[in-house]
């Protein structure tokens, strides 16, 4: 009798919640979107919040994207994203979304700082961003975040991928591997720390008698006051610590904070439900992914009130956990 009961509630929608279906876009494998992506997936599995699924991507701009497209069915894209990209699309500056602004997306938290790397290796003529004329550069995969970064950068800097002996449009992975293998001088990366395909790189180069480089990119330079001008509030500089990827330096760069957004649609219980688990599983999370060391409650409310809104499920979290009135 009760069987019957709990399977007719079941079929005609009263009072038992059904757990959303979330896929995480998250970036490509050797990039920490992937491993915080994959991680937050297990995390809210095993929290029985939702039925969720981590995919790989080629990161910020395709994510939105797929958020904005894909989100319907009973099912809702979440991604991991670079807040200046995330701006570009909510406002309609970036050209994939000038005729449909991204107005759906939602801020569930900040995750951590991203740093953006200009890697070459010691030896290859690359010392300033100037430099990168008439080397042969990766500007990063379509529709990343990294992509829209990088040409940024060259445009401050007085350049254009026209300036480069050759450009290629890779991710992190396959950026890496191109630089060991010599077939390209350099690379742009938006990652955190550290990133494990630099990580890697920087121990194959030095099985071969070569050292990791890192292009600085100077606090006070044209570069960083013009993306400051530009994106206010969310751009900013770092520095990445010679420890990292054992350069001889410590490397200021510009830094970014990452954002993990969802589609306007998610239910109000089940983005609370999700930023709960979140927030109630940070050790596990630190534990697989260096980068979640920043992700705190204190961090995850750093743009509220900013031009891209939070989810109202969010807010009510962190409003009971006491960082937000």
């Amino acid at each position: 009798m009760l069987r019957a009961l709990v399977v007719f509630l079941v079929l005609f929608g009263f009072g038992l919640a059904q757990k959303p279906r979330v896929v995480i876009a998250t970036g490509g494998v050797g990039g920490v979107y992937f491993y915080y992506g994959t991680t937050l997936a297990e995390i809210w599995n095993k929290a029985g919040v939702a039925e969720a699924q981590a995919i790989q991507t080629a990161a910020s701009i395709d994510n939105l994207l797929l958020l904005e497209n894909r989100t319907g069915g009973g099912t809702y894209y979440c991604a991991t994203v670079l807040p200046d990209s995330a701006y570009l699309a909510y406002t309609g500056g970036h050209e994939r979304f000038k005729e449909k602004p991204a107005r759906s997306v939602r801020i569930l938290f900040a995750m951590y700082p991203n740093f953006l790397h200009v890697v070459t290796r010691e030896g290859a003529g690359i010392r300033v961003l100037q430099d990168l004329k008439g080397k042969r550069v990766s500007t990063g995969a379509p529709g990343s975040g990294t992509e829209v970064e990088a040409l940024l950068v060259l445009q401050a800097a007085g350049l254009s991928p026209k300036d480069f002996a050759k450009q290629e449009r890779l991710g992190a992975q396959e950026s890496a591997n191109a630089l060991s293998e010599g077939t390209i001088d350099a690379f742009f990366w938006s990652g955190g720390l550290p990133t494990g395909a630099i990580t890697e790189l920087a121990a194959s180069l030095a099985r071969k008698g070569q050292r990791l480089y890192l292009v600085p990119i100077d606090p006070k330079s044209t570069v960083a006051q013009a993306f400051q001008r530009r994106f206010p509030g969310l751009a900013g500089t770092g520095v990445i610590p010679k420890s990292v990827y054992n350069t001889r330096s410590d490397t200021p760069t510009l830094a970014f904070w990452n954002l993990f957004v969802c589609h306007a649609s998610l239910p109000e219980e089940a983005a609370y439900a999700l930023t709960k688990a979140t927030f109630e599983n940070l050790p596990g999370l630190r534990q697989a992914v260096a980068a979640a060391r920043d992700t705190t409650l204190e961090n995850a409310v750093r743009f509220v009130g900013g031009t891209i809104p939070y989810h109202e499920g969010a807010l009510r979290y962190f409003r009971e956990a006491g960082v937000l009135k």
